[in-house]
Parts: C-alpha cells; sequence; structure tokens
C-alpha cells in the first residue's frame, strides 16, 4: 500500500481497525476456563498474550500526545486486565482508534523506544502487530485462525523488508521455512517465526 494520501491514511486506519476488531471479538470470545491456556507466544498464556496487545494499546493516546516512553514511564506495567479483560480491552482499543483517526495524527513524530518515527508509521507497526498477535490469540482459543486476506497481504508487505531486523531485535524467533507456493498468511507467520502447521511446536 502506498503511503502519503489521504486516500492511502484512510486505507491504513481501516486495517488497523480492523484488526484491533479481530482480536476484540477474540477476546469476548475467550471463556473462563481459557485464560491459562497457552498461545504460540513462548511462556505466555492467553491472558499474558492479552495483556500484552491491551497495554499496546494504552500507549498510543499518549504517544501520539508527543510524550516519550521516559514520561510515560511504568504507568502501564503490570497486569491491566483486572477482573473483566473484556471491558479493559475495549476501553484500550477504543482509545488507541480514537487518537489515531484524530485529524492530522498520522503526520505527527512519535517518540518510540528505539527513536523518534512517523506517526503513520507506528500504525502501520500497530497494525501488523495486531494482526499476528490475532492469529497467536485465535490458535490459543482454539478459534478460527483465517487472517482477513488484505490483512495478511498488508503485514507480509510491511514485514517482509524489515524480516532480518526482526531476528536481530531479539524479541522474534527466526523464521520458519515454509512450502513454495505458500499462502500468504503461511509465509507471514513463517517470517515472524510462527509454523502455521506446528504452532505450539512439536514438543507439546
Amino acid at each position: 500500500m502506498a503511503r502519503g494520501s489521504s486516500e492511502d491514511e484512510q486505507e491504513l486506519l481501516r486495517l488497523h481497525a480492523g484488526a484491533l476488531e479481530r482480536f476484540g471479538r477474540l477476546v469476548e470470545e475467550a471463556g473462563a476456563g481459557q485464560w491459562e491456556d497457552p498461545t504460540p507466544c513462548s511462556d505466555w498464556t492467553v491472558r499474558d498474550l492479552v495483556n500484552h496487545v491491551t497495554v499496546e494499546q494504552l500507549w498510543v493516546p499518549a504517544m501520539l500526545a508527543g510524550s516519550s516512553v521516559a514520561e510515560v514511564g511504568d504507568r502501564y506495567d503490570g497486569d491491566v486486565l483486572g477482573d473483566d479483560p473484556a471491558a479493559a480491552w475495549r476501553a484500550a482499543a477504543a482509545a488507541a482508534l480514537a487518537a489515531f483517526a484524530e485529524p492530522g495524527a498520522l503526520g505527527r513524530t512519535v517518540h518510540l523506544s528505539y527513536g523518534d518515527r512517523p506517526a503513520e508509521g507506528y500504525c502501520r507497526e500497530m497494525t501488523v502487530d495486531a494482526v499476528v498477535h490475532g492469529w497467536d490469540l485465535a490458535v490459543g482459543l482454539g478459534a478460527d485462525a483465517r487472517m482477513a486476506a488484505d490483512a495478511a497481504e498488508f503485514a507480509l508487505a510491511e514485514v517482509t523488508p524489515y524480516a532480518d531486523a526482526l531476528v536481530a531485535s531479539g524479541l522474534f524467533a527466526p523464521p520458519v521455512s515454509v512450502p513454495v507456493g505458500a499462502d500468504v498468511q503461511t509465509r507471514l507467520l513463517g517470517l515472524v517465526g510462527r509454523d502455521a502447521t506446528d504452532p505450539f511446536g512439536s514438543d507439546r
């Protein structure tokens, strides 16, 4: 997807909203006995994963308001889900969506942990994160893990140029080989270190 025009920005906001809506549907579907179930994210339970993505949304309004990571500090450390994870997710996601949708928001500069970045790039990063973690959550819950085709295509296009840097960051597992002719979702998952055919690893 091209960058820069108003139409491009609206398409990015649509994809971002769709990724959050998908993740939110899964949060709402989580049963009382599933919060401690494993996910494809090593050492993260369903609750850990939902907490992580919820925290990421809580950071968005502050980042778009110009705050630095140091200024936010430990405000969102620990568990933010409380006794009603779905309600906590809804509030955080709504605030993030509203912040990105403010007029001119995507043209701002945000001060991230690794340096300054255009807010549009931050939104793209957050969209990819929600798409991939939506798959993680679906697998953890035993739900339908198929991504929307446009979401998978967007995320693959975003991730491909930075695949080597993802592994170097220490935040992603090494890429997983995928068959020749694999579909977009499988290729995306492989690039971010997830095996679509064996999500939990052969030891589970």
